[in-house]
């Protein structure tokens, strides 16, 4: 359903950008560059060339969530195309500002706070500034608004804001909305066209008042039972990993939402929580619990049904990544480390019996690769088909993507950590180059005239 804000198209990413929170002017002239005067313009200027066509433009999202599953479904909205006005509380603003070390500095053009208030001390007192590099991670390409919704005129703001947007993200504990006018009932009310997506820890049934944590949600949720060495201590993923599952499973269903909306014209509310996106990502081990009845238990680097699927050590004991997932790949990888005859031992001709005599298998197979590094196997191995890789470092990863041509790192602006480029790769309508993330309610001044001005008014250009 249109409606009533229609955003101008963003730039093209080597636009010369405008003055940082003032508003663009009007001088009247057309946006092409107009050549001086009594200079005809030249018959072989090229055209200017329109940005490209992004798939979510036109779309309005508020995204009035916090910390990492909320924020991170409306940045990847962002990168799609979408405007994205990330509404936080003033003063603090999200959780995740302060959530360092790292902290990065703000730019020259803004400090932290953007008040002009001093910076809240942190542990030991001393002052401050710049923002929590966990901030940046999930609100790149957003526009910052700081709204108190306990001030009457910032509530009003903020329902404006929700009766304009084609999509209102929150993680608020369920009904805590509904005393500002903020929850599905009134906003769908307002505006029947609006995908509300609202994002909790463990439902809106009785697990309502239970707040909402990654790392509890991996505890009791059963990952952590999962992840670790046999007879171990139970360890968590070394991300926030349900939050990112969390994140996904909204984006999806925001994406299937207004799918629906575009045939129909009604909006929805969509519902998503972070136990039921990690259960729903257990896939084969909730499902070897529901064939057997029997608990999975943790296995360290190994799979429960595949061999050799694990890290080897190879030489001074540094670890090679293997995931031989076929007889054919195991074939290849024994003749490759000089023994095809393991291929017709009895006890490894078949997957299945591998898995059975697994620890066997093993010790056959690191007898080989001790007389290599994991560098030197995965250049033979590969050569073969074998999957299979060291064990790299987070910027070593890096390194490799830069190598493989995915230009894992793009730039966001002077002055500013760079950003992991988006995964998504769409050859009509290309994600966008992605911006800064917000200094707290950097444009503020800006959203709220906007806010309170005619409905029909567009959006202004970023600035």
């Amino acid at each position: 359903m249109p409606q009533p804000h229609r955003p101008q198209p963003r730039p093209p990413a080597d636009a010369a950008p405008e003055p940082t929170g003032t508003e663009p002017t009007d001088t009247g002239t057309d946006t092409e560059t107009t050549p001086p005067t009594g200079t005809a313009p030249s018959a072989d200027a090229a055209p200017p060339v329109a940005p490209p066509a992004r798939a979510l433009d036109g779309i309005l999202v508020a995204d009035f969530s916090r910390v990492l599953a909320g924020p991170l479904a409306a940045a990847t909205l962002a990168d799609l195309g979408a405007e994205v006005i990330k509404v936080e509380r003033p003063g603090t603003g999200d959780d995740t500002r302060a959530w360092g070390p790292p902290f990065v500095a703000d730019p020259p053009s803004g400090e932290y706070p953007p008040s002009g208030e001093e910076p809240a001390p942190h542990e030991g007192g001393a002052p401050r500034r710049g923002t929590a590099a966990y901030f940046d991670a999930a609100n790149r390409s957003k526009r910052g608004l700081a709204l108190d919704l306990g001030d009457p005129d910032d509530a009003a703001a903020a329902r404006e804001l929700a009766r304009r947007a084609d999509v209102l993200i929150e993680n608020f504990r369920p009904g805590s909305l509904a005393k500002y006018g903020l929850d599905h009932t009134a906003t769908r009310a307002a505006n029947p066209g609006l995908v509300h997506c609202t994002i909790t820890g463990f439902g809106s049934g009785a697990g309502a008042r239970l707040p909402g944590y990654d790392f509890v949600v991996q505890a009791v949720g059963g990952l952590m039972s999962i992840t670790g060495e046999p007879c171990g201590t139970p360890l968590k993923a070394g991300v926030a990993l349900v939050d990112v599952l969390t994140a996904k499973d909204a984006t999806t269903g925001i994406l299937a939402a207004l799918r629906h909306r575009d045939r129909t014209g009604q909006g929805q509310l969509v519902e998503v929580n972070l136990l039921s996106s990690l259960l729903g990502s257990l896939v084969n081990q909730a499902s070897g619990h529901l064939a057997t009845g029997r608990d999975p238990g943790p296995m360290g680097n190994r799979h429960p049904s595949i061999a050799p699927y694990e890290t080897l050590a190879c030489r001074d004991g540094q670890l090679l990544a293997v995931a031989v997932g076929n007889d054919r790949q195991f074939r290849e990888l024994v003749r490759a480390l000089g023994a095809p005859e393991l291929a017709e031992d009895v006890r490894f001709v078949r997957n299945e019996d591998r898995v059975q005599n697994r620890t066997d298998l093993i010790k056959a197979l690191e007898r080989r690769l001790a007389s290599d590094t994991p560098r030197g196997w995965t250049e033979r191995l590969t050569a073969v088909s074998v999957p299979c890789g060291p064990v790299n470092t987070v910027s070593e990863a890096l390194e490799l993507a830069q190598r493989l041509g995915l230009d894992p790192v793009t730039p966001v602006g002077e002055g500013r950590i760079p950003q992991v480029t988006s995964p998504l790769r769409l050859s009509g309508t290309p994600v966008a180059q992605p911006f800064a993330p917000p200094r707290l309610d950097e444009h503020g001044t800006a959203l709220r005239t906007w806010l309170s001005g005619p409905a029909d008014h567009p959006l202004p250009p970023h600035m």
